[in-house]
């Protein structure tokens, strides 16, 4: 049967282009009618499952619409999200961060139902430029920084992704987005895997997510919580599911996580870490690859997703209303804001997988899955994940939020109270969903690609366990709770690497290579060797004269190379000289980015 085809992010699309227009009484209406329209579309293209959208351009063969069970249960938490999320900005008059969120949704909507990997980078890139402006939208100056540091490793991210899926294709001549040779990688498979893993957090190359996700808006914050890293997620089931590299990956990442979430004294950076832990569950269960361990990994996005966006959520209502995002400067707010509280609370047992609540129900199943397939070492470690984030999100943060001890200033104290209706009702569905989903297993798990596999969390092994390690985990945290006050300090992390690596690029640059240039400049002009002035041009090149000096170089370093390429292009030889091309002017590119 035919259908017409309409894509849910083309609605995100064009709503976020008329939201300008519209004014006054109908702005509100507007705003929610957009995301709902979006989520009834992606539910009716879950009923009828197919392949739409689909373009020639150039020799291409471009797929908008690629429904599945797998794209179905992710384009469906993200539209509801979307929901969630403009309800809760609702009363946030700035427009343009209604359309940033919008275009943001749109990136996540197009890069699930991708088909081809042109049409996963189109949308990935616009997911990355969009976040951007939700980061910059808080307009300071630590915001301005954490945006372009933001928008530096995504491009970053995106140049390894695309060399990615030119050398594939020069391989093989295909394009489509789907599972790659993970048992015999060549190196696009690794350079794909890498580029979507950047997205996913994956250490060393996560320490852009604590550091913008606690830049940002606050409604910013509770859109890039959500979308980023489970979009990831969704791409590495799709094209790297029993890839074994991930699951020692995603296994340092989890425990990596919950490390510096104990430490962490900022809310949202400690929610932050905490995205980073949660994601490593499910980069370990792609890795594990199994029916059992997909479903786990797509159950555990879908209420990841819930939970971190209301504690997002409850964060932001205390950033709203405190002007504060620290633990050192907060404390005692239970008198304050009851009701952030209790949201608070729901979220920090959901993520700690409490009974009846979401991550109880996603969370077991991936450790189940290791345990099946005998990765034993796997399933106890991230047991014990369990127990720390138990500690940092359970206890800890809501203890010292709300009942510790008051670090607040008096002005602070006045200011706090719990924030606008339409920021409660966002939280009062987030909620409610973390407990539902806990409860009423079919609700989510029928939604699962494998339905052939059945699981039962609310067996008695199971629970008595979880009661155990949390009954201990609590105990330990009342008798040593003292040892783990909040600290204003700053914690290394693995970015320290880079950052130097990139001072010392910056050092070698301004002063051997500078003198090196000058001293080989005033040998070629003296002794007059023309072919050798050529290299002198090039080193000049490196000449330092800011970051516009290293653009300039890449430039004519690409010019250079573009004159080579039309002398190959005469002998027939296309397709190898320019993948040679693209390849040699993007690692110019990430020095550039990295610099």
């Amino acid at each position: 049967m035919t259908i017409s085809f309409m894509h849910p992010a083309l609605i995100m699309i064009v709503g976020a282009l008329l939201l300008p227009l519209v004014r006054g009484p109908f702005r509100k209406p507007f705003m929610f009618l957009v995301p709902l329209l979006t989520f009834i579309d992606v539910i009716y293209l879950s009923q009828h499952p197919g392949t739409y959208g689909i373009f020639q351009f150039m020799d291409w063969e471009l797929t908008f619409g690629r429904v599945d069970r797998l794209s179905m249960i992710f384009a469906f938490i993200m539209a509801l999200m979307a929901i969630i999320g403009t309800i809760y900005g609702m009363h946030v008059e700035d427009e343009w961060q209604h359309m940033a969120a919008w275009f943001y949704v749109a990136g996540s909507l197009g890069a699930i139902y991708a088909g081809d990997f042109i049409t996963l980078f189109v949308f990935w890139e616009m997911m990355a430029f969009a976040s951007t402006f939700l980061i910059w939208a808080r307009k300071d100056t630590e915001a301005l920084e954490a945006g372009y540091r933001y928008i530096l490793v995504h491009t970053f991210g995106g140049v390894v992704l695309l060399i990615g899926f030119v050398l594939r294709y020069q391989a093989t001549g295909d394009l489509s987005f789907d599972l790659l040779n993970v048992q015999n990688p060549e190196i696009y498979t690794w350079l794909i895997m890498i580029g979507l893993m950047l997205n996913a957090a994956v250490p060393p190359v996560h320490s852009w997510l604590p550091d913008a996700y606690s830049k940002a808006t606050a409604i910013g914050a509770v859109f890039m919580c959500a979308f980023t890293t489970k979009t990831a997620v969704y791409t590495l089931i799709r094209s790297c599911a029993g890839f074994d590299v991930l699951i020692y990956l995603g296994v340092f990442m989890a425990i990596y996580g919950i490390i510096y979430a104990v430490m962490e004294n900022d809310v949202r950076k400690l929610l932050g870490w905490e995205i980073i832990s949660q994601v490593g569950y499910m980069v370990a269960a792609v890795g594990i690859g199994t029916s059992l361990a997909i479903n786990g990994a797509c159950a555990h996005a879908f209420a990841h997703i819930l939970y971190k966006g209301l504690l997002f959520m409850a964060a932001g209502a205390i950033l709203t209303t405190t002007g504060r995002q620290k633990l050192s400067e907060l404390g005692g707010l239970y008198k304050k804001m009851p009701g952030t509280m209790i949201f608070m609370l729901i979220g920090g047992l959901a993520v700690s997988g409490l009974p009846l609540m979401s991550g109880f129900v996603s969370k077991s199943m991936i450790i189940s899955a290791a345990f099946e397939s005998h990765i034993l070492w796997a399933g106890f470690a991230l047991t014990f994940v369990s127990a720390g984030t138990f500690l940092a999100a359970g206890l800890r943060l809501p203890y010292l939020l709300f009942f510790g001890k008051n670090n607040c200033s008096e002005e602070t104290w006045e200011k706090a109270q719990d924030p606008s209706w339409n920021m409660q009702l966002a939280m009062t569905i987030g909620g409610f969903l973390c407990i539902f989903i806990g409860c009423y297993l079919p609700f989510l798990y029928n939604m699962l690609p494998y339905t052939e596999i059945s699981y039962h969390p609310y067996g008695a092994y199971h629970l008595s366990e979880t009661i155990q390690i949390m009954a201990f985990t609590a105990f330990g945290f009342f008798m040593l709770r003292k040892y783990i006050m909040p600290k204003n300090t700053i914690s290394l992390d693995l970015d320290w690497f880079y950052r130097m690596g990139g001072r010392a690029f910056l050092w070698t640059v301004k002063n051997p290579l500078q003198y090196f240039d000058t001293a080989l400049s005033k040998f070629y002009k003296s002794v007059g060797i023309s072919c050798l002035m050529e290299t002198s041009k090039f080193w000049s090149w490196f000449d330092w004269n800011g970051i516009d000096g290293v653009v300039d170089g890449t430039a004519r370093c690409v010019q250079a190379i573009g004159r080579r390429v039309t002398i190959v292009l005469q002998r027939g030889q296309i397709q190898q000289t320019i993948c040679y091309t693209v390849s040699f002017a993007a690692v110019l590119l990430v020095a550039y980015v990295w610099l």
